[in-house]
């Protein structure tokens, strides 16, 4: 049987979840219009919308609050935030910031301008949306196995060195502000880019004068793969790939919110120095005064603690492999699911689930609609409906991949909730002739409209085939 080790902490603190039952959950998905996102979460049994933000923080986070120093200018909490990400992500210029996309909505407003063009390896939807809201145009350079969800490639995060070239001789490199690059790539299923790919992706892109920055939110995972996937670094620590991957890089934006542990927060870190100080002047404006950034002082004070767990073995070798877990009881049952399973996140391939839902009718987000009535898990789709449409055509994109994305939260649930989850995917694909009709959407928000569009089912009352 499918297992993993004893997890490397014990529960010091409990907080109630409740079942429901499922006429309860129709009710309330009907309330929602078909979308997860807007329900309630007391109507959650198992939530795995997100992994941002949703942590279980330690005693010694818990203890670091207490120490926060909430002066409004040159609080100590912020330079011990600093002296953190300086230590483990090698950044000599830290500006928090209240959460990643607010790091993201800065260096956009910084680099980008109408007619530029951004690069990276798959798109994020706040990511893009900060490009294209600053008049830049995304491009996925990404290698073609990321698109293959049966793929096993180990690096499906890698970029395309050759797509990278091609679009520099396109556009020239004065078009091009910058690279955008995750570790790991989110909407590919958690997937990692190897260190070599990474030095020779900044190689190329500074021998043209183009900075290169990092999404590292979950680089610590994207450290792991590395150490487990990656030829000469299997003798390294995690911390020690850490600082390699953005070694070669101009900086980056991070939400604190996914290997940093905690609740809320985030910063940017960056090496130049001109660069820096107008990022401060941004967050002046956006955030809040440079020291602070939206937070409080304890909130930095539980992310540096964060960070310095976040590196350590034992936790990261449990975190990944209770994700691994759920994806093999899933991948044994027949369940098509991306491979290989990512740090983060198990995505079920939903138009491989339900090839009889055009794509017009958004698999991906009936079949996170389905799970939830049927086992009170909350997943989120990651396909057309989160790539939005095309601000030139208005068409909507039809990405190569249409998934339902089951995030993980960090030191949150035990064994037993991820059998729960498991077992519910499982009865869903087992019972998904039953799943007659896909969702059009009654309300579509402009921009990022997974989070507060709604829905009703094309062929009824129900997607399901009684009403």
């Amino acid at each position: 049987m499918t297992t993993y080790e004893p997890e490397p902490w014990r529960i010091k603190m409990v907080e109630p979840i409740r079942a429901t039952t499922r006429a309860h959950r129709e009710r309330a998905i009907r309330a929602a219009g078909w979308n997860p996102c807007l329900l309630r979460a007391e109507d959650v049994h198992i939530d795995l919308f997100t992994d941002s933000g949703t942590n279980a923080m330690s005693d010694r986070q818990w203890s670091a609050l207490m120490r926060g120093d909430e002066a409004y200018a040159g609080a100590r909490s912020f330079y011990v935030l600093e002296q953190a990400v300086r230590e483990h992500y090698g950044y000599p210029h830290v500006v928090p910031v209240h959460q990643g996309r607010g790091g993201e909505a800065i260096l956009s407003r910084c680099l980008l301008g109408p007619g530029t063009h951004v690069p990276g390896n798959m798109y994020f939807p706040t990511t893009r949306a900060h490009q294209e809201l600053n008049g830049a145009t995304f491009h996925d350079v990404i290698v073609d196995e990321a698109h293959d969800p049966v793929s096993e490639h180990p690096f499906k995060g890698d970029v395309d060195l050759d797509k990278l070239r091609a679009l520099v001789e396109e556009v020239g490199a004065d078009a091009i502000p910058c690279v955008s690059v995750a570790a790991t790539v989110n909407m590919a299923g958690g997937q990692p880019i190897s260190v070599g790919n990474l030095t020779a992706v900044c190689e190329l892109a500074h021998a043209h004068g183009i900075p290169v920055f990092l999404d590292a939110a979950r680089a610590v995972e994207n450290a792991w793969f590395v150490k487990q996937r990656e030829p000469g670094w299997g003798d390294k620590s995690v911390a020690e790939i850490l600082h390699a991957l953005c070694a070669p890089t101009d900086g980056a934006v991070v939400s604190a919110k996914k290997d940093g542990l905690a609740n809320i927060g985030g910063w940017v870190g960056l090496r130049d120095a001109d660069l820096a100080d107008r990022v401060r002047a941004e967050a002046l404006l956006y955030e809040g005064l440079h020291t602070y950034g939206g937070m409080a002082g304890r909130d930095m004070e539980a992310i540096a603690q964060g960070i310095a767990e976040s590196v350590d073995e034992e936790h990261i070798r449990s975190r990944v492999a209770q994700v691994e877990y759920l994806g093999a009881r899933l991948r044994n049952a027949g369940v098509p699911v991306v491979r290989p399973f990512g740090g983060h996140c198990v995505c079920v391939d939903a138009a491989a689930t339900l090839p009889h839902i055009p794509r017009g009718q958004f698999p991906g987000q009936t079949l996170a609609a389905a799970l939830y009535v049927v086992g009170g898990v909350r997943g989120v789709e990651r396909g057309g409906v989160s790539a939005g449409r095309d601000p030139r055509t208005g068409d909507n994109r039809t990405p190569a991949l249409e998934l339902l994305r089951l995030a993980v939260p960090r030191r949150v649930y035990t064994r037993c909730h991820i059998d729960h989850v498991a077992d519910s995917v499982i009865k869903v694909h087992q019972e998904r002739e039953e799943i007659t009709s896909g969702l059009v959407f009654s309300h579509e928000p402009p921009v990022l409209r997974f989070f507060q569009a709604r829905f009703a089912p094309a062929g009824g009352e129900s997607i399901f085939g009684r009403s």
